[in-house]
């Protein structure tokens, strides 16, 4: 008698225990998914204001553009044109720094024969506003419909090319618009899945991400001819993420593989990288050359 007592004492305490670590558990998944919800923004979006470089310092002309998005925001962009231009790039760049960050890749794709039209998202370098998913799609946008409506590129001329939170960005510029072909660099699935990459309890707090960047979904939606680079090494985007993006893609695509980090990678295989990049250009571009249209008026020649 005595055992079964001590036995449905001991069995009511651990039920309790076990219950009072159940709403432990509960309480601090509800506690991070808040703070999640509350904060994601500061996580993704790591803008720096103040401009460290120009397309100058290497010896390229360039345009400062002002750009207005439909919510009305104005945002700061370059248009840095090719002496004899097949084309035009419109780069969509990640989540970190700003414009001036991107003058190596502006001269790539410059060597390329291609002019480069590079902006900084909401919140970013000089552009107003802050950031947010919404927001930066609206962004991508307006440069988008500056190239083709006040310079007037045709949209077969245009390869839209996103790097990292940027490639997320491009696919769903280029799922909506019909663009030359599409680049995507360094990407993820989607913020979720980088995220259940960094924190295997995501899955749990999955309902409080209200930012997606669903790349993969995206890709799905793109009729565009698509090439997709990811490295082996990246330290920040696990190499499935753009074996999944690329599979998503429709045909006609390409896969590249790079060595080196996530922001190394394009100069430590500089040369595999290029070759890439110029057999896909060549590929995707007609063999007119780009109307060359003046600078509009909200325009600045820089040199």
């Amino acid at each position: 008698m005595h055992i079964k007592r001590y036995f449905k004492q001991f069995l009511k305490r651990f039920v309790k225990l076990l219950w009072s670590l159940i709403i432990m558990g509960l309480t601090a998944i509800v506690s991070v998914g808040v703070f999640v919800y509350l904060f994601q923004e500061k996580f993704i979006y790591v803008p720096d204001r103040g401009l460290t470089d120009n397309p100058g310092s290497a010896g390229l002309k360039y345009e400062d553009v002002e750009l207005t998005t439909e919510d009305g925001t104005l945002l700061h962009a370059w248009f840095v044109p090719a002496e004899n231009p097949k084309g035009v790039i419109l780069f969509c760049h990640g989540n970190a720094g700003n414009l001036s960050d991107r003058i190596a890749t502006i001269k790539v794709f410059y060597e390329l024969e291609m002019d480069v039209m590079i902006f900084d998202y909401r919140g970013y370098g000089k552009s107003e506003g802050s950031p947010s998913e919404k927001g930066t799609y609206q962004d991508a946008r307006a440069a988008w419909n500056y190239l083709v409506r006040k310079r007037e590129i045709p949209p077969d001329k245009i390869i839209i090319v996103g790097r990292s939170m940027g490639g997320a960005i491009a696919a769903e510029l280029a799922a909506e618009k019909a663009p030359a072909g599409v680049i995507i660099e360094s990407a993820f699935i989607s913020i979720p899945e980088i995220a259940k990459d960094l924190y295997p309890f995501i899955p749990l707090i999955r309902p409080f991400s209200k930012i997606k960047y669903d790349t993969a979904e995206y890709m799905k939606k793109i009729n565009s001819p698509v090439m997709v680079i990811q490295s082996i090494d990246d330290e920040i985007i696990n190499f499935r993420h753009g074996e999944q993006v690329f599979k998503s893609a429709n045909s006609p695509k390409k896969f590249v593989k790079l060595s080196g980090s996530h922001n190394e990678c394009y100069f430590t295989c500089e040369s595999i990288y290029k070759k890439e990049l110029k057999y896909f250009i060549r590929d995707c571009i007609k063999e007119t050359p780009v109307p060359q249209q003046k600078a509009p008026a909200t325009t600045s020649a820089k040199q």
